[in-house]
């Protein structure tokens, strides 16, 4: 018989229990509330990680590790100078005739579409979609999310270069958050993140610059106007895999209809072949280095951290999806599932 007083036999394993479920509960709700927050720190990471690809080459040459990053972010400044200097007039003018030429861009698309049946029934059904007039209010909410996308960046610039001025204080200063007996696996797993992500974006950096190199040589051979505007545009968007390179191909097929109807088929015809090498020759290889993360679990990360997060979780989804599949494979299956079962 139990004396008065004394805790019940199994009392004390569900108090323990309670208030795992209990702390998990309210670290999700804090997430949920600080998720813009968040989404900003971890672009800073990403950012940090880019730095410390450079940093490391310095630090191997001979550079001491308290003068790489300010020598890293000064020869960043100085190339991002130069290549105003030697590509800033002809890209800006670009740049302003790429704006001039859009609205007339879209109605050469009109009237391609109003010239063919299937294009009518397109129109018919973009009409009943989007309504009539012009969504004035929408315009509002993009003009001020913008505004709020350039405050964003100014803060993941500032967070990236701090945390890549010291990488070790603030991973340490995590792992110290977790239990004594997990600290050791949470560290490993930070590690290998960091190396995954570090590998990711050697990969995307391959990739963005093979689109955009390869978006404006083809549109200059083809003769189309603006090749070096619409190239730049499509390297940098290309950081978002899939949705980007779509973005980007339509934009170049959109200016091509300037041209004619058969200028913009040989324009998507370049652009789906830009897509199917980056796709099948390059992304692959960059996925051996860093994580295999396959296609639709790539696009729906971009789906579901964008609904979660805007814009700037489209942009991050896949870095993202490549840190949470590191993170559940070292802390979940190898540390859970697979000791679980090796007895």
């Amino acid at each position: 018989m139990t004396p008065a007083g004394s805790p019940r036999p199994g009392a004390t394993p569900f108090s323990k229990r309670l208030l795992a479920i209990a702390a998990l509960l309210l670290m999700a709700f804090v997430a949920w509330r600080l998720a813009d927050l968040l989404v900003i720190v971890f672009g800073a990471t990403v950012l940090a990680v880019a730095l410390r690809l450079v940093t490391q080459q310095l630090e191997r040459l001979g550079v001491p590790q308290r003068w790489s990053l300010l020598l890293t972010v000064t020869l960043i400044v100085v190339a991002l100078a130069l290549g105003a200097w030697w590509l800033g007039a002809p890209l800006a003018e670009q740049l302003a005739k790429l704006r001039e030429r859009l609205p007339a861009a879209g109605e050469a698309v009109l009237r391609w579409l109003h010239g063919h049946r299937v294009g009518q029934l397109v129109l018919d059904v973009w009409n009943d979609a989007s309504g009539n007039g012009v969504p004035w209010s929408n315009v509002a909410g993009i003009a001020t999310t913008t505004l709020g996308m350039l405050g964003d960046a100014a803060l993941i610039v500032i967070l990236g270069i701090y945390l890549a001025a010291a990488p070790a204080t603030y991973r340490n200063g995590l792992v110290r958050l977790v239990p004594v007996p997990y600290r050791e696996r949470v560290a490993s797993a930070l590690q290998a993140s960091g190396q995954a992500l570090h590998h990711w974006l050697l990969g995307q950096a391959l990739s963005m610059a093979f689109v955009g190199f390869s978006t404006a040589l083809g549109l200059w051979l083809l003769g189309i106007p603006l090749a070096l505007a619409i190239g730049l545009i499509s390297g940098l968007i290309a950081f978002v895999p899939f949705f980007g390179a779509i973005a980007g191909g339509l934009l170049a097929v959109l200016l091509a209809f300037t041209e004619g109807p058969r200028a913009a088929l040989h324009v998507a015809l370049l652009c789906v072949a830009i897509q199917q090498i980056e796709g099948h020759v390059l992304m692959p290889l960059a996925q051996k280095w860093a994580v295999q993360l396959p296609p639709a679990l790539a696009i729906a990360a971009a789906v579901v951290f964008g609904m979660l997060f805007g814009f700037v979780g489209v942009l991050f989804a896949t870095p993202l999806m490549v840190v949470t599949v590191v993170m559940v494979q070292r802390l979940y299956v190898e540390a859970f599932l697979e000791q679980r079962a090796a007895p």
